[in-house]
């Protein structure tokens, strides 16, 4: 009898606690959490849907074609308005406002005769690109806005518009790799598992070469004006700095930001499942080829400007 109640008394508190645990609210699904799921169930079904052959990796290969159709429909389009924009600010605005310069310069110096103005040649010329400057400016502002092509909405808009889509696919592959997942029995590449990061860290560092070659290939295609105008800047920053001043380039520390950044996504995807680092390469790969293709198109048509311009003015 004594064994019997001791018993029921050391069974006591765990049944207590188990009860306890069983009254606990189960916790309510946000508005992100379920979307998540539900896009999660979606993919699922498309990859058992789509048409592979049987000895293709149906998940792996799902992930590849949403991956390029989702990059198609939602990014594509808003890159191809930002570089047309781009390339109205660099052959409209930019063209008009150089052959605006001599009447800004014209008005400036009126206006300096007119307040009395003296000094030598060199601070006569310094007076007239300060007091240029900021009337250059302004009419730059507004040409940009005539031919809509303010700088801000056409950076930030291929950036917002990727950003999402990029976020909400890795959370959506994050959701499908928890275990137990249908991950574990898929290999691809160097990948054991779609759902445990590669071993051999070769999608980490393809994602980081990758990345990297986004970076340097931009200047495969830049114009001989645009090269000559590095030059120039780079020998009055060498000047300025040879006098002893500190001078900044704002270009080189976003080259240098990209390089580091390459770096850091290798660090970071060598500890994320193998579904994301395949999305992640696959999205970098196509992220390449938009950008050679839309590059190549743009030294297209400015050619073909080019060539309709001389023939205007043989004309």
């Amino acid at each position: 009898m004594f064994s019997t109640r001791t018993a029921l008394s050391t069974l006591r508190p765990s049944l207590g606690a188990s009860s306890r645990l069983s009254q606990r609210p189960i916790p309510r699904r946000t508005f992100v959490s379920s979307t998540i799921h539900q896009l999660s169930e979606g993919f699922l079904d498309l990859a058992i849907a789509l048409p592979f052959p049987p000895e293709w990796p149906p998940y792996s290969c799902s992930i590849i074609v949403v991956t390029v159709v989702t990059r198609l429909a939602f990014t594509v389009p808003f890159s191809v308005w930002a570089k047309n924009r781009q390339w109205r600010a660099e052959n409209v605005v930019v063209p008009q406002l150089k052959n605006e310069m001599p009447v800004i310069h014209k008005q400036v110096q009126q206006d300096m005769k007119r307040d009395g103005f003296r000094g030598d040649k060199d601070a006569v010329i310094a007076e007239i690109n300060k007091r240029s400057r900021p009337i250059a400016a302004e009419r730059r502002k507004r040409l940009l806005k005539e031919n809509s092509c303010s700088p801000i909405p056409t950076i930030a808009m291929p950036i917002v518009t990727q950003l999402p889509l990029f976020v909400g696919t890795s959370m959506m592959l994050s959701h499908v790799a928890r275990a137990p997942t249908v991950f574990d029995a898929e290999a691809f590449f160097t990948l054991t598992s779609l759902a445990h990061p590669d071993a051999t860290l070769t999608l980490p560092i393809m994602l980081g070469m990758i990345t990297l070659a986004n970076v340097e290939s931009a200047r495969w295609f830049v114009r001989a004006e645009e090269l000559e105008r590095e030059q120039r800047v780079a020998r009055w920053t060498a000047e300025r700095r040879a006098r002893g001043e500190n001078v900044l380039e704002p270009r080189r520390i976003y080259q240098t930001a990209l390089r580091i950044m390459s770096v850091a996504r290798i660090l970071i995807a060598a500890m994320v499942p193998g579904c994301i680092q395949l999305y992640w390469v696959s999205s970098a790969t196509f992220g390449l080829l938009q950008s050679w293709a839309l590059d190549y198109w743009d030294m297209r048509r400015r050619k073909r400007s080019a060539v309709a311009g001389k023939e205007g003015s043989s004309v």
